[in-house]
């Protein structure tokens, strides 16, 4: 079922249109290293965790270690993942090092929280996104058959910049082994802050990603051009209201 905002109270731009139906089609499909099932499967908790009795007690306490218990599920995936999906969903400023790798010893592989993270942001973004036009949130496709590829990138390090393995930049000069690789080297075409490069374990999904991003917010190559305003509001107006959202849900980038 195709996305449409016809029923809304207020105009929505065709680029976002386009860009949320793009979105939904990808989260139907197997990716890297998730099947199409448990890609939705994903969606579906990440708008359960909200209403998880668990969570709230834990965003209510000192730290959430201290609580314990189960989480309220929909009982599709297992524990490991749930943990992971309400976690990132509920309380993202406090998690540690120590429980990133509590999920890897768990079973989780860093490619798969990888991706898990990309579901879970393009879900959250696109209900916030219905939310603030007062829009009922879009029902979740059905998954479409097939078997994710699982191809590592080799271009992909640790250097300790991160929890994960991630590409720089300089990764993508020369002969690449994946179309992955290919499209994310053709999209950064040059150095990029570290945001960008956050989901490149899994390319397509750092590429995906952004891709709704610059529906949403700003193309990178409008970011700084001050000389034109792209959008409806400011660059200052824009940057304010960013600045805003990332203090309340304590966001230090």
């Amino acid at each position: 079922m195709a996305i449409s905002y016809q029923a809304t109270p207020f105009p929505v731009r065709a680029d976002i249109i386009a860009a949320h139906n793009t979105a939904w089609d990808r989260l139907a499909r197997a990716g890297a290293w998730l099947d199409a099932a448990t890609r939705v499967a994903i969606a579906a908790e990440t708008r359960h965790a909200v209403t998880c009795r668990l969570c709230m007690r834990r965003k209510q306490a000192l730290s959430p270690h201290s609580v314990a218990g189960e989480h309220d599920s929909l009982g599709v995936l297992g524990q490991p993942t749930v943990e992971q999906i309400h976690r990132v969903v509920t309380d993202p400023a406090r998690l540690t090092r120590g429980w990133f790798d509590a999920l890897i010893a768990a079973g989780i592989s860093d490619a798969e929280y990888v991706e898990s993270v990309g579901v879970i942001a393009t879900v959250v973004s696109i209900d916030t996104f219905c939310r603030a036009i007062g829009a009922p949130p879009h029902p979740l496709p059905v998954a479409i058959a097939g078997q994710p590829h699982r191809r590592r990138p080799r271009t992909a390090h640790q250097r300790g910049e991160a929890w994960v393995a991630m590409i720089h930049p300089k990764d993508l000069e020369g002969a690449l082994d994946t179309p992955e690789e290919r499209q994310l080297a053709a999209y950064w075409a040059g150095t990029l802050a570290n945001i960008r490069r956050a989901l490149s374990l899994v390319p397509e999904e750092a590429y995906a990603w952004f891709q709704l991003v610059e529906a949403q917010y700003l193309p990178g190559k409008w970011m700084r051009d001050f000389s034109w305003e792209f959008r409806a509001i400011t660059h200052a107006q824009i940057e304010l209201i960013a600045g805003r959202v990332s203090v309340l849900n304590q966001c230090f980038y």
